[in-house]
């Protein structure tokens, strides 16, 4: 049975990675997508897409404000829930348990019941409160993937760089993917 997948998407620059996750996912796995409205604009700002392009990958959309939406129950099973981009707002929030709106019940939902919560953060550079944050998330089993690109597969676009991050979140569910070099394999120039 196909992996039951969440995905929030945030108001932090950074909406290639939602997109390029959104494309991988969709060919795996059942994904359910809710973003916030900073999130859809900067879905429109940054890309060539808006958030219906997105909506046609997804099996289902929450509306961020829904907070009868069925991802807020933890009666309503998914295996796990990705947050990219994170904003720092929504990592602090989600690190002091605040609720108030579906991604963060979602990903409180997530650590309540054990399943993999795995949020990219896209902020530079990061003050203590926001390292704070993230060690107090990681502390509870929360995998914290900043944005932050390897450069040993020498990429070669910025798709090449947004590949190697969305490449490392399929690792981490434990998803078949090929968008990237693995540490010792070059590609050739």
């Amino acid at each position: 049975m196909a992996m039951d997948i969440v995905v929030g998407i945030t108001g932090a620059s950074g909406a290639l990675y939602a997109v390029r996750l959104m494309e991988e996912l969709a060919e795996q796995c059942r994904v359910t997508l809710v973003a916030s409205d900073t999130a859809k604009e900067l879905i429109a700002e940054e890309t060539d897409l808006d958030f219906a392009d997105l909506e046609n990958l997804a099996h289902e959309t929450a509306g961020n404000c829904d907070m009868n939406a069925g991802i807020c129950s933890g009666s309503r099973a998914f295996d796990a829930m990705v947050i990219v981009p994170c904003s720092m707002a929504t990592l602090g929030k989600i690190a002091c348990g605040i609720s108030d709106n579906v991604i963060t019940r979602a990903a409180s939902v997530a650590m309540k019941e054990r399943r993999k919560l795995i949020l990219v953060p896209r902020e530079t550079p990061l003050s203590s409160i926001h390292l704070e944050n993230m060690l107090k998330l990681s502390r509870e089993g929360v995998i914290i993937l900043p944005a932050m690109p390897g450069f040993y597969g020498r990429p070669e676009t910025a798709t090449d760089m947004v590949d190697f991050i969305v490449g490392r979140i399929m690792d981490l569910l434990d998803l078949e993917n090929s968008l990237g070099p693995r540490w010792g394999q070059r590609t050739q120039s």
